[in-house]
């Protein structure tokens, strides 16, 4: 259990590390349908998000070589304000994490644990560079990063278009996006040095007067050591909520350093 709920915030905060890169200019050559990247990512952020708060229920399923285990987690977004994740087993809150743009605080039941820190000390502990948009971004089905800002190669793939970065370096981006609505099916970040890889793809959209969220989101990240793989399943969604984001560290609770 104390793995599983580890792995669980720390699954929703991975992105992989990337060194300081040089932004290649190559002009990008349209498809042969006279579509280019940008005109790509322009349609991307036409699509309609209108809310000020998420709620959503969800059934989360956690393997690895060893062992799968299932619990559910009630996560609530005051968007580009706050996150709070319960996590529950058998009705039980097992754990609990607060995450600000300025800040991450989790605690755990098992062990009696506690983290409380900002994104610098975290992605160091990680090996990885986060902040609160990714986060938020990952868990409503949108991009890792600001598509606006990076240069990329465009292909056609089976289902839609596949937007990769072009910036040099150990860290590889790539992005898939559907042809009818532009939205993102799956994000790929690899380190192919080190021969890691995490890929999270998105399905069974729902469209709400806000938006449109993906129901089922999965995380698989590879390593030479093994795959695992983290899927949410949103049972409920509803938006522009009167939420309350209680939060609190129980007393007694030991304190994880991170040095």
């Amino acid at each position: 259990m104390k793995k599983i709920i580890l792995l669980l915030f720390l699954s929703v905060l991975v992105s992989c590390k990337t060194k300081q890169a040089i932004v290649v200019t190559t002009p990008v050559a349209p498809t042969a349908k006279g579509i280019s990247a940008e005109d790509i990512i322009a349609n991307h952020y036409n699509n309609k998000t209108n809310f000020s708060t998420v709620y959503i229920k969800s059934n989360v399923r956690f393997s690895d070589d060893k062992q799968t285990q299932n619990v559910t987690a009630e996560i609530k977004i005051k968007k580009d304000e706050q996150i709070l994740i319960s996590v529950r087993f058998l009705g039980i809150t097992m754990a609990k994490a607060l995450i600000t743009p300025t800040s991450v605080s989790y605690y755990e039941k098992m062990n009696s644990t506690y983290f409380e820190g900002d994104f610098s000390g975290l992605s160091q502990w990680l090996g990885t560079d986060l902040d609160f948009s990714k986060i938020q971004n990952m868990l409503l089905g949108e991009a890792f990063d600001n598509l606006q800002q990076g240069k990329y190669a465009l292909s056609k793939g089976e289902q839609g278009f596949e937007l990769a970065d072009l910036k040099s370096g150990n860290t590889k981006k790539t992005f898939f996006l559907d042809a009818e609505k532009f939205q993102i099916q799956k994000q790929e970040i690899s380190q192919p040095e080190q021969d890691r890889r995490i890929d999270v793809g998105y399905s069974e959209r729902n469209t709400f007067n806000e938006a449109t969220m993906s129901m089922s989101v999965v995380i698989s990240a590879f390593q030479p050591k093994g795959k695992t793989e983290i899927s949410f399943n949103y049972n409920t969604v509803s938006f522009n909520e009167e939420l309350s984001f209680p939060y609190s560290i129980p007393n007694g609770y030991k304190r994880i350093l991170i040095k």
